[in-house]
């Protein structure tokens, strides 16, 4: 699909094996989530635009670069949560919002519940981050809340897709760049995709399913 980014690189690759792995332990699988994380910022930022000023180095004055975008990273709670620190590596100067949604195991529908962003949300940049894009409800859910919002300019990053998630959100929002790591297979009967990586919620912080 022409708004779908697979970032391919032998480090992600490893990592993810590593995320797989059901003997990986909480503490490892959140080390490894924010590390690939990073790992992806410098794919997703690669076309970012930058302005020039002047800075004295201990020799001599020369030119340097910042980022002309604000940039704001929203995490869908409570999984994205474990992404945030791998970004915040790369954009140090990049403001955080929060958005909380959860799924519904009858309907599979998400339902919303927290939501609180910075100022200036309709003149920055968002990535909004999860680890997971299953059905594509809650990316869905969460593009249409931000752009209410005032959005206009939007990314969505995960670790792990599902086709039937980014068909979903390709159709209800074709203007949205998506960014993953991997496309696996298929959802199951639950919803949750095949292989995958379990819940990255409760492994990320040790619940129980």
């Amino acid at each position: 699909m022409k708004n779908l980014t697979v970032i391919h690189h032998p480090l992600i690759q490893r990592d993810i094996t590593f995320l797989r792995d059901e003997r990986t332990p909480n503490y490892q699988f959140r080390q490894t989530l924010s590390r690939i994380a990073g790992m992806m910022a410098f794919q997703v930022t690669k076309d970012f635009s930058v302005t020039e000023f002047s800075v004295e180095t201990p020799l001599e004055k020369t030119e340097g670069y910042k980022l002309k975008e604000n940039i704001i990273i929203v995490p869908v709670l409570r999984a994205g949560l474990g992404m945030v620190e791998g970004f915040l590596d790369v954009l140090p100067e990049a403001q955080v919002g929060h958005v909380g949604l959860y799924r519904n195991e009858e309907t599979l529908q998400p339902v919303d519940y927290y939501s609180k962003f910075p100022k200036k949300l309709a003149k920055s940049l968002v990535i909004l981050i999860d680890p997971m894009l299953a059905t594509g409800g809650s990316a869905t859910a969460a593009l249409t809340f931000l752009k209410n919002k005032g959005a206009k300019n939007i990314r969505v990053v995960c670790l792990v897709a599902a086709p039937e998630g980014v068909k979903v959100v390709a159709r209800h929002h074709p203007d949205v760049p998506i960014f993953c790591a991997v496309v696996d297979r298929e959802l199951n009967e639950k919803g949750y995709i095949l292989p995958g990586l379990g819940d990255a919620g409760d492994r990320i912080f040790g619940t129980e399913p």
